[in-house]
């Protein structure tokens, strides 16, 4: 055996008695993943002198000795050997599956690209060893993988390939664009292939593309332009900016008006139907009527009829708890399914992030995402922003973000809501599976991989996965621990319990993963309705389709400031009568629809918005009864009445504390659950912000209540 070399403690020979051709020894045969296998040409196949031999196509490379001696741990030693014995090596070990083993070509295009970057010193030995390792887990282009970690930037990438493929650049930063010539490629068509028309000479039309076209689709372009084409190299963020500013008219029509105009029945753009409006109108002539004939007797009717909506929700939110409590109702996703996903197979993944004056926190939002356990050339990330949000907007493009970071700029328009921006986002999005996540959002680094898992896991007709929310401040103060109290109740007790009984489900704002196809066919989000989450599980739940919970957590800033806290709970509140407004339209097509449990669901769960309202007419008659003794409250309590009320004052506030206490218990949280004991004052800024948010759905009913983030000073 002749040593040439040593190198990270991997030794590498030219001669040796055993050869790979003498056959593969079974303990060995999978010791490196067959990505690492392909990408660098090594197989190890025998011990040796208590050595394990690796055969190499390029023993000399410390770059193939390091990544092997990594992930081998027992001294290793590189054994020349050629290309084609190693192959076929590969090929019995791990059978080839055509569509996922890289072509020569693109082997060769690939090796360029590295020995380009390498020799001009545009990367370093450890950077393109990371890009190589990544490489042979998803088989993703190496340059797009280099960028994506900011190695180098997409311009130096736009060079190289230009080199490569002898294809001319353009720059795309300032131009502006004639829209007759740029829509001559189909909107769909652009965004899919992300090429758009730029310029046409007397021999072809000049197409800017983000990467050279492949066969079918530059016959597919040629086809569509009815003639010869050009393709002309250029920044990928520069050329998505083009096709959002060529199209933006076409989007911002789609995202305020397509469920408006699709589906009329189901948009809040009107709040009150004229149905509505009559038995609203009827119901309030016959109370009076019924008032001035018999007053004392109709108000004790209205008492009677308001304790009975009041003990049914509570004793309903109670019921889910402890169906809930001490039990696992989510899809459960193990992470020995997370490891053995091939990345190779990852879908492109959407997250669309609405920003609206948040520049201050667009760096940290960068780095959670980044921090996200997902190929970052499968993400598409879309950061969506208002047109007039001139700070938030210069603050990404000052960060020079990578390609998988997309600026989507939202033109002003009315309603200015969250649910449009997404909607705007929506039609850019390229993946199979999307997102929302809020800027301050702090989702578990796993949590795409465990919903794609999940909804492989769950029946077909499951759309949606919806991961827990909680917060990361919540030891800040006393409102943000009962805020905590709360969402630990919400996502840990009630919304696991409603998924197990296929109930609709009013979904979160924030870490619902949807199949996007789906999604758009739905019509997406109402942009009038300010809790357009709820709306969105309630329709889903209308069309047959379902949500499941998953056990994973996206942790949010609380609110910890009364006024921010109430802003935000008032658009919540509202956007709840909206959503009940809106499918009550017709409530025999809803009881059709989600059958007598699902009806009565809906109606319960929705129903809280209206408990909240009645909860100071409660207090107020209680305090004045004990201060005054007035027998005329005494009146509208008579018998079976009385004992309702105070089975409300009793039962009702134990079971509202209750709730919190079993929340906070079953996430483990131990330090906050005393703070639950004092929660029925949480409950009085909730009744609060429930009128505010009343009297606002008749004086400003779009309106959009913006919650204020980077309040906490440890969460930056």
């Amino acid at each position: 055996m002749t040593i040439s070399g040593t190198t990270s403690g991997t030794t590498s020979v030219t001669r040796t008695t055993v050869r790979l051709t003498d056959g593969i020894d079974e303990e060995l045969r999978h010791l490196i993943p067959e990505g690492i296998c392909r990408t660098f040409r090594v197989m190890p196949y025998a011990l040796a002198d208590g050595q394990v031999l690796v055969a190499a196509a390029d023993a000399d490379d410390s770059i193939t000795a390091h990544v092997v001696a990594e992930r081998i741990d027992r001294p290793v030693v590189l054994i020349r050997h050629t290309v084609n014995e190693i192959v076929a090596a590969i090929d019995e070990t791990y059978p080839p599956v055509e569509a996922e083993v890289e072509t020569p070509e693109a082997r060769r295009a690939r090796m360029q690209m590295a020995q380009m970057l390498t020799r001009s010193g545009l990367v370093t030995s450890e950077q393109l060893q990371r890009a190589m390792l990544e490489y042979s887990r998803t088989g993703d282009p190496l340059g797009d993988i280099l960028v994506a970690h900011e190695a180098m930037s997409e311009d130096v990438l736009v060079a190289a390939l230009s080199e490569i493929f002898q294809m001319q650049r353009v720059g795309l930063a300032d131009f502006e664009p004639d829209l007759d010539v740029a829509r001559r490629l189909p909107e769909p068509l652009a965004l899919r292939l992300q090429a758009i028309p730029v310029a046409v000479t007397e021999e072809a039309v000049l197409v800017a593309v983000a990467r050279p076209l492949a066969d079918d689709d530059a016959a597919l372009v040629e086809q569509t332009l009815g003639g010869p084409f050009r393709q002309l190299l250029a920044n990928r963020s520069d050329l998505d900016q083009l096709i959002q500013r060529v199209h933006s008219l076409h989007y911002s029509e789609v995202s305020t008006q397509a469920l408006m105009e699709s589906r009329p029945e189901s948009s809040a753009h009107v709040v009150v139907s004229p149905a509505q409006k009559a038995v609203l109108v009827l119901a309030i002539v016959a109370v009076v009527i019924c008032g001035v004939v018999w007053p004392i007797n109709t108000l004790i009717g209205i008492v009677s009829v308001c304790s009975f909506i009041y003990l049914v929700v509570s004793i309903y939110k109670f019921r889910l708890t402890l169906r809930a409590l001490g039990t696992h109702l989510e899809t459960d996703v193990t992470d020995e399914e997370i490891a053995a996903l091939d990345e190779r197979q990852l879908p492109v993944y959407t997250i669309l992030v609405p920003l609206y004056k948040e520049a201050g926190i667009v760096p940290r939002l960068v780095r959670d995402i980044n921090a996200l356990d997902y190929p970052q050339t499968r993400l598409d990330v879309k950061l969506l922003c208002e047109e007039d949000d001139d700070e938030t907007i210069d603050k990404i493009k000052s960060l020079n973000l990578p390609p998988h970071f997309h600026l989507v700029v939202v033109p002003d328009s009315q309603p200015k809501t969250k649910p449009k921006a997404c909607n705007y986002g929506l039609q850019l999005a390229t993946g199979k599976y999307c997102v929302i996540f809020d800027a301050e959002d702090r989702p578990d680094p796993d949590q795409l991989k465990k919903a794609l898992i999940a909804f492989q896991h769950v029946p077909a007709n499951v759309v949606c996965v919806q991961a827990k929310l909680n917060h990361f401040n919540q030891d800040q103060n006393m409102l943000t621990a009962w805020f905590a109290n709360e969402y630990s109740m919400h996502f840990e007790l009630v919304l696991p319990a409603m998924g197990a009984a296929e109930s609709p489900i009013p979904l979160g704002g924030t870490s619902n993963h949807f199949v996007t196809s789906t999604l758009r066919e739905l019509g997406a989000w109402d942009p009038f309705n300010v809790t357009e989450d709820a709306d969105l599980g309630i329709r889903l739940h209308r069309e047959g389709y379902r949500t499941a919970m998953i056990d994973s957590t996206t942790l949010e800033e609380a609110n910890s400031q009364v006024g921010n806290w109430i802003r935000q709970r008032s658009r919540w509140n509202k956007g709840y009568i909206q959503t009940w407004l809106v499918h009550m339209r017709n409530p025999v097509h809803l009881l059709a629809q989600t059958g007598l449990r699902g009806f009565i669901s809906f109606n319960l769960t929705m129903g809280s918005a209206f408990v909240l309202l009645m909860n100071p007419v409660f207090w107020f008659l209680t305090t004045l009864y004990i201060l005054t003794r007035w027998g005329f409250i005494e009146q509208l309590f008579p018998g079976i009445v009385f004992y309702a009320a105070s089975a409300l004052l009793f039962i009702g506030n134990f079971i509202f504390v209750y709730l919190n206490v079993a929340g906070s218990l079953q996430r483990g949280e131990f330090g906050i659950t005393r703070t639950a004991l004092l929660s029925p004052l949480y409950w009085g800024l909730m009744s609060w912000a429930a009128w505010k948010g009343f009297i606002q759905l008749f004086t400003n009913p779009f309106y959009w209540e913006k919650t204020e983030h980077g309040l906490d000073e440890g969460s930056s």
